[in-house]
Order: C-alpha cells, then sequence, then structure tokens
C-alpha cells in the first residue's frame, strides 16, 4: 500500500492559470512518474495536461486522446517524453491497459493518465494523483459554470513524493 508523500492545494481561477500550474509541476517531473488527473468532464485535466508538455519541452500539441487512447510526445530536449492516455473509455482495470504498453513507456517517459483512477495505479507504487473540482462556495453549493475557479489538490503517493517539492505549486 502507497503512502502519502506530500500534498499541495491550489485554486485555479482560470483555464490560462491551469495551463500555468501545469508549466510549474513539470519540472518536479522525472523518467518513470505516473501522473494520474481526476475530475469531471471540462474540468481541466487536459489543459493541465498542456501546461506539463509545455513545462517539459515535448513535441506536438497536447490535445484530449479520448478517441486515440494514448498519445506520445516525444521530447524535444533531452528530457522524458510524455504519454497522454485517456482512460475513460476503458472499462477494464490494468488488464485492458496492457494493450498500451504503459509499463513499457514508464521507465523513460512520464505517464498522465485522464480518468486512470481504479484503472493504472498497478504500474507504480509512486504516482501522483491530481484532483481537479470545482469550487465550493459559501453555501457548499458549486460555483456557477460562468466561473472557472477549481480547486486542484496535488497529492504524492510513495516514498518518490516525500521530499518532490509539491508544496512550492501553493505559491505563485
Amino acid at each position: 500500500m502507497s503512502t502519502t508523500g506530500a500534498m499541495a492545494h491550489v485554486t485555479v481561477k482560470s483555464p490560462d492559470q491551469m495551463q500555468e500550474l501545469g508549466r510549474r509541476l513539470a519540472p518536479l517531473l522525472r523518467p518513470g512518474d505516473l501522473v494520474l488527473l481526476t475530475g469531471e468532464l471540462g474540468a481541466g485535466k487536459t489543459t493541465l495536461t498542456r501546461g506539463l508538455g509545455e513545462g517539459l519541452g515535448v513535441r506536438g500539441a497536447v490535445t484530449s486522446p479520448t478517441f486515440v487512447i494514448a498519445r506520445v510526445h516525444p521530447p524535444l530536449t533531452g528530457g522524458p517524453a510524455l504519454v497522454h492516455v485517456d482512460a475513460y473509455r476503458l472499462g477494464g482495470g490494468l488488464d485492458e491497459m496492457e494493450d498500451l504498453d504503459l509499463d513499457v513507456s514508464l521507465p523513460e517517459s512520464v505517464v498522465v493518465v485522464e480518468w486512470g483512477e481504479g484503472k493504472v495505479e498497478e504500474l507504480s507504487e509512486n504516482r501522483l494523483q491530481v484532483v481537479i473540482g470545482r469550487a465550493l462556495g459559501s453555501d457548499g453549493v458549486p460555483e456557477s459554470d460562468a466561473d472557472d475557479v477549481r480547486e486542484v489538490t496535488v497529492t504524492g503517493l510513495g516514498p518518490r513524493w516525500a521530499d518532490a517539492g509539491l508544496p512550492a505549486l501553493e505559491t505563485c
């Protein structure tokens, strides 16, 4: 069972800020990292991943891989490739994901999986869980649809994330 390393809570007020959060998170990532993104449709998972791609310096526009399931973005510099997976349409757990060969890609890449909760955790005991939720008003009800405010919780699971600098994401 994985233990929680470090955690950060960030309030994001626009898609641009979500992308910037991805750019700020990217320098903390290294080859072999598994990042699971959780959030409702339209929460900003792909926008965050776009920022990760920019921060990692990978080739190609980062777009939702919903219909192709996975996209590989090779590095433009000496950094790791970004493997961006959308597991939304995959019903089975890791067995169904095996066809994607994520276990082969993981050691030399940063693997980001949207909708991966309950499906790919077995790939690594060390992983980053990013949960994106709508900000709640003082009455506990989600803010209006016109409001782009999101509450993002980044949790490092496993010893790799114990001192990885996640709390620094809360500043700026």
